[in-house]
């Protein structure tokens, strides 16, 4: 389809002011081994195109299946009749959104292709991960999971863009449940969403401890299903990279998407806490807090060249010193900011799920850069506190503001040295000050690459894939709970 699909488009395009054309092509596999019995496999192509029209003042998207030309006309036909129905409603005219004429090319470094291995060898690759896992009869449940995906993107313009994309994704997830007497807990690898997750093939598992964590979850699992609650009170703080992703992107990604800020989450209980004029201003976090845009950062999962409007993607700090400086807002938003007399800078981050949405703000790479302190001297400084890994659930309020964030694993810190594990340690903040009792950030040893597959936004809804990157991270008096379950 996308071989042919530029041609096409010229040929069916409308004398329209300007339009644009975005296919996709997309193949998926999802492998399970549960209780070392192979689950079906799970496969998947899907493919379509998204046109937009700018004409008489409007703008309007339509979706097809049909990549034919008269399946593109049809497409054109409704995506001008909506601009047309639209026109002269919106905050700004439309015809003075930046003309998009790049021409580029964005594909994943991938090191071992998954293809390199038969169907029969990667469930025999799940079945002896799904194995290690299952160290005595306390686990009572146990899953090796891996999907992959593949996606082709060809974005082209009436004003000469062609920009081609392709992504190469792995996402590898292994799982324990072990149950002590009454007491049942869970132990993952970076979450039961699947957080190790990135761009990259075979080498993706590699990374991410695959083939040698089993025994490790499983133990922690056990070692969770034996120990006490956490305890409750306001205490030192430390988070891990399994955990500051979370937090990065419920307390910073969410919050500083530009159209959410604007109001278009509004019908699906989303606002955010920041406002157009904090921009430059706010004190975001403590000095220590430097969060970076990032679509260059190796592996990371949604890293590309080129947003979904065809603007290049540029690094850029969003949070520097605890400033903040810029929203997570593309050409369209920055616009509508600028017709609330708010002169913004954002980042090429307009991003949609799939061939039949069109794009919107999303978070893409966003990462907290690491600092200068070891892990051994984050535990030091702690007289009474805890260290918290890997999250297993969250509640934050509409305007992204008022949270409370559940771990899988918690280990207490008495007089500078770890101690005792606890079970279902919890803490609650706001987001607005939480990040300013960030007293300690990690350095690059304790720096960790993962991600999420499943952000949900939008009206219609897009799930889309999140890439976080953090170093571990201290915050000081924070009120941690625990429960009993």
């Amino acid at each position: 389809m996308l071989d042919r699909l530029e041609h096409t488009a010229h040929r069916a395009a409308p004398a329209v002011d300007h339009w644009a054309v975005r296919g996709v092509v997309e193949h998926s596999e999802l492998l399970t081994v549960r209780q070392q019995v192979v689950q079906a496999p799970t496969r998947c192509c899907d493919a379509g195109v998204m046109v937009t029209v700018v004409d008489g003042g409007g703008l309007g998207y339509a979706a097809t299946s049909d990549a034919s030309e008269s399946g593109l006309r049809r497409a054109f036909d409704e995506a001008t009749a909506l601009a047309h129905a639209v026109a002269g409603h919106a905050v700004f005219d439309p015809r003075r959104l930046p003309r998009v004429t790049a021409r580029g090319h964005y594909e994943s470094v991938v090191e071992q292709p998954a293809s390199a291995k038969g169907l029969s060898e990667r469930l025999a690759m799940l079945a002896e991960a799904n194995a290690s896992l299952r160290l005595d009869a306390r686990i009572v449940d146990s899953m090796a999971r891996w999907q992959t995906i593949d996606t082709e993107q060809l974005f082209v313009t009436g004003d000469g863009a062609q920009i081609t994309q392709r992504w190469t994704v792995a996402m590898p997830h292994l799982q324990a449940t072990a149950r002590v007497g009454d007491v049942v807990q869970t132990r993952s690898a970076a979450g039961q969403y699947g957080g190790h997750c990135q761009q990259g093939g075979l080498e993706v598992l590699e990374r991410s401890g695959f083939h040698t964590d089993g025994p490790r979850i499983a133990h922690e699992a056990i070692e969770l299903a034996s120990a006490a609650p956490c305890p409750s009170g306001t205490m030192d703080l430390i988070l891990m990279p399994d955990q500051m992703m979370l937090q990065i992107h419920e307390s910073i990604g969410h919050p500083l998407e530009l159209d959410r800020i604007l109001g278009d989450e509004r019908c699906m209980a989303g606002t955010s806490f920041v406002t157009l004029d904090m921009f430059g201003r706010y004190r975001y976090g403590s000095e220590l807090l430097n969060v970076t845009y990032d679509p260059d950062r190796a592996g990371e999962l949604a890293g590309f060249g080129f947003d979904d409007d065809g603007m290049a993607a540029v690094p850029a700090h969003i949070i520097r010193g605890g400033l903040l400086l810029r929203p997570l807002g593309g050409a369209l938003s920055l616009m509508r900011a600028e017709a609330e007399r708010a002169a913004l800078q954002g980042v090429a981050t307009t991003r949609a799920c799939s061939w039949n949405r069109a794009p919107i703000d999303r978070m893409s790479n966003l990462n907290v850069e690491p600092g200068t302190s070891t892990l051994a001297a984050m535990i030091e400084s702690v007289e009474y506190g805890v260290l918290m890994r890997t999250n297993q659930s969250w509640s934050i309020d509409d305007s992204r503001n008022k949270f409370q964030f559940g771990c899988e694993h918690g280990r207490m810190i008495r007089h500078g040295r770890l101690a005792e594990v606890v079970r279902n340690p919890n803490y609650r903040g706001i987001s607005a000050t939480f990040l300013r009792s960030l007293a300690m950030v990690g350095n690059a040893d304790t720096f960790e690459v993962l991600g999420t597959p499943n952000c949900g936004k939008g009206d219609p809804s897009q799930v889309i894939r999140v890439g976080h990157a953090s170093p571990a991270c201290k915050f000081s008096g924070v009120a941690v709970f625990g429960a009993a379950a």
